[in-house]
Order: structure tokens, then sequence, then C-alpha cells
């Protein structure tokens, strides 16, 4: 890896081999988990098997043992698995997932040192008309964003994308979580925040890799962190979808990798 003066790196060409493999492992792993998302299971099932996946395909989970700062206990599982009014970084566990759910997964992996990140959110069963459309706008923020990650961009270009595209919906996004750069390490620079104005942060070279996650509230945008330390959930108890991808930047255009 190219290391620029602002903290971020190009990545040579075997370096995104590895994160297209990581990649491609995330999302045939994201295929299979989603078609086992039903009524009566719990999230712990599907984070064995999503780990048991990940590990067969020769890589290994990038959440598991994860820890971000010294005063937070590791994370304990491969996927962060969040109900409802939960946005990120819920702990799996033998709660079962029922009708009407929404649940948003978010995982990793890990190839030769070289990381993938991706996450989604799924409804189960017959949801709310407001939870489809939240669902359907935090993708299609996601699919905004991921559009203006070209070469000669600014990085808020993305960011402004995404806040446009949120800002039509009329759910509000989450301010406190955002997308960042990654490569060697799961989270590296730059921040790549979902909202901003255009022009605005590094110019965009071929060889970034970015993790593009819009989140949205139905609710306020605001935030607090449940008594486990890890899960965030809404302020006020609405519904939160999330949605990312790893997004290569390359001289074709945007090179989802997930």
């Amino acid at each position: 890896m190219i290391s620029q003066p602002s903290g971020i790196t190009i990545k040579s060409s075997r370096e995104l081999d590895l994160m297209r493999q990581a990649g491609k492992i995330l999302a045939d792993t994201k295929k299979v988990v989603k078609e086992s998302i039903m009524p009566g299971v719990t999230s712990i099932e599907l984070d064995s098997l999503a780990e048991e996946m990940i590990r067969k395909a020769g890589a290994i989970p990038s959440f598991k043992g994860y820890q971000p700062s010294p005063t937070m206990s590791p994370f304990p599982a491969t996927i962060c698995f969040s109900f409802n009014e939960e946005i990120v970084h819920g702990i799996p566990g033998k709660r079962k997932i029922k009708d009407g759910d929404i649940v948003s997964l978010d995982f990793g992996a890990i190839v030769e040192g070289f990381h993938g990140d991706t996450a989604f959110t799924v409804g189960v069963g017959t949801i709310s008309p407001v939870a489809e459309k939240l669902m359907l706008a935090t993708k299609t923020a996601l699919d905004e964003g991921i559009k203006h990650a070209t070469v000669g961009a600014r990085l808020s270009d993305i960011s402004h994308a995404v806040q446009v595209s949120s800002d039509k919906s009329g759910f509000s996004i989450v301010r406190e979580y955002v997308g960042h750069g990654i490569g060697s390490s799961l989270h590296e620079e730059p921040q790549v925040p979902n909202y901003g104005a255009p022009g605005k942060g590094p110019l965009l070279r071929s060889g970034m890799v970015l993790a593009i996650e819009p989140m949205l509230n139905v609710g306020t945008w605001k935030t607090k962190i449940a008594e486990d330390g890890w899960t965030i959930v809404t302020e006020d108890g609405e519904l939160s979808a999330h949605f990312e991808h790893t997004v290569a930047i390359t001289e074709n255009g945007p090179e989802v990798l997930t």
C-alpha cells in the first residue's frame, strides 16, 4: 500500500485482488445467511452459519475479537446483528426473529490480511409500510453514494449524494457513525460521513477503497448505547436500517467488492 499525506492508502493490484476475494466471500455468505432469516431462527444461529461459511472459504471473520479501544470488551461474534430500533453493533444471542421484525446484519472477512465489510437490512414476513420505505430509502442512498465514488471527485461528494437521497425520503441520517477507508485494517482513513456539502475533503484516486454505509432512522438521528456497551439504538426507539458495501475507486468507475 502507498501512503498518502492524508493517511489514505492506495492499494496495489495484488492488495485489491485480495480485497476482491474477501468481498466475494462476503457476497456468497450474505446470500446464504439472508435466505436463512425467518421467524423462529435466532441471531446466534445465523452468526454460526456466517462464521462457518467465511472460515470454510479460507477467510477470517473481521469482527470477531475486534476491540476498537482498550476500554471496550472485544466483539464476541462474526456478525453485528441488530433488531428494529437497533442501528448497528448488536451482539447475536438467543433472541428469536419474529414476523414483522426488520433486522440489520453487518459483517466482514479477512483474506491474507485484507478486509471486506458489508451490511444489509431485511424485513421478516409481513412488515409495516414505513419499514419497507425505510429499507428502500437506505439502499437507494447507498447506491447514490457509490455513483460518486469516482476518480477526480472529492470525498464529500459521496457524503452529499447520500444526504440528498436521504433527505428526499424524509428519514433522518445517523450522524455519529460513518463509513471509512478499509484495507489492511478494518477501519482506515478517511472517515466517510453520510452528510455534508459537496466538493470538500481528499481528492479520490484510483486504488482507494472505501466502506460506504448509510444508516437511516424513522425518527430522530440521535442515538444511544445499550447496556451491553456495544449495541447502538435510536434515541426514540424508532426503526433504523443500514446498508453497506466495500467500494474500490478505479479508472473505470466504482467497483463494488461485496
